[in-house]
């Protein structure tokens, strides 16, 4: 999502093998339900990393990167290959604008992200549109916005289709519950129709963010701050989909939520594996004074307080059987 909406809401408030991808090749033995660095060096560096999403064969990896300051943002690819992941590219319709929220459709044909690239001209836009690459080979055709119904003149963030085509967002935007809530398009006879707002189970007036849903539109995941039952500057929650009606969102817990931003929740396409970014940091005070060359490899490491990607097995959502 956009960090300019972030602003704006703060200101009002198991192991698994080596061979499998899509996981940590660096953490086969992770604490159990506890949060772990994914792929330290490739996806957590010590750069602002956040949002990750795979293929359908956990095989390509989307993730984004953006400057200290978040005023810039981009696309990432890195590939499984040799029993870890590649060193990561840009990815082939990023690299100029600000990009950013990765979502890989659950069929694999399509691919969403946000851009304030212009529909035309050569000047950025003051806001974020949805928009979508679609396979063409072994890559990706150019990028085109989504449908007029969904992108409007506000910022739009977060894009995440269910199998049946239907589009989860967040938007800001008024008809809701807050300036920042979060909306559904349903996919009928090959386009969107308008958005409808999620209700009062999901969107309060702090401010909701970021969802993700599942493919069968069993539960949804997302990010939202200042509410009474969080942590931090943005937790992350989940509401479980019965009988077609949300369930009260309740937050996370097995340390996925912190006192810091944790936020762009995803989960791996075979089911198994959580992955949010949090900002928070493990900078504990030293036992004995450092080096300059210490201090230097701790500020340019994971756990300095940007963001970084984490992983966790998916039971720690608890999600009813």
């Amino acid at each position: 999502m956009t960090r300019p909406s972030l602003a704006r809401l703060l200101l009002v408030v198991t192991a698994v093998t080596l061979a499998t991808p899509g996981r940590d090749s660096s953490a086969q033995n992770p604490p159990a339900l506890r949060p772990t660095l994914f792929g330290e060096g490739v996806f957590s560096t010590g750069a602002y990393d956040f949002f990750v999403a795979l293929t359908p064969d956990q095989k390509t990896a989307y993730f984004c990167r953006a400057s200290a300051d978040f005023g810039y943002w981009t696309i990432l690819e890195s590939r499984w290959s040799g029993g870890k992941w590649s060193a990561p590219m840009m990815a082939s319709f990023s690299g100029r604008w600000s990009d950013a929220d990765p979502h890989v459709t659950p069929d694999g044909s399509r691919l969403l992200f946000i851009s304030n690239r212009p529909t035309s001209g050569d000047s950025a836009r003051a806001t974020c549109d949805l928009w979508m690459v679609e396979r063409a080979g072994a890559g990706w055709s150019a990028p085109r916005p989504l449908a007029p119904e969904v992108c409007t003149d506000v910022t739009e963030w977060s894009p995440s289709v269910a199998a049946n085509g239907n589009l989860y967002f967040g938007a800001t935007r008024e008809g809701g519950k807050g300036r920042d809530d979060l909306w559904m398009s349903r996919w009928v006879d090959g386009r969107y129709t308008a958005p409808v707002n999620l209700g009062d189970s999901i969107n309060t007036r702090f401010g909701e963010l970021e969802p993700w849903v599942a493919p069968d539109e069993s539960y949804l995941i997302f990010s939202a701050g200042g509410r009474a039952d969080g942590m931090g500057a943005l937790d992350l929650y989940v509401s479980v989909r019965r009988d077609g009606v949300w369930s009260s969102a309740r937050p996370l817990g097995h340390g996925i939520n912190s006192a810091a931003w944790d936020f762009n929740p995803s989960v791996s396409p075979d089911g198994r594996s959580f992955y949010f970014t949090s900002s928070r940091a493990s900078f504990d005070p030293p036992a004995s004074p450092m080096s300059y060359e210490q201090l230097t490899r701790r500020l340019q490491s994971p756990g300095n307080g940007l963001g970084d990607i984490y992983w966790i097995p998916i039971e720690a959502l608890e999600l009813p059987r």
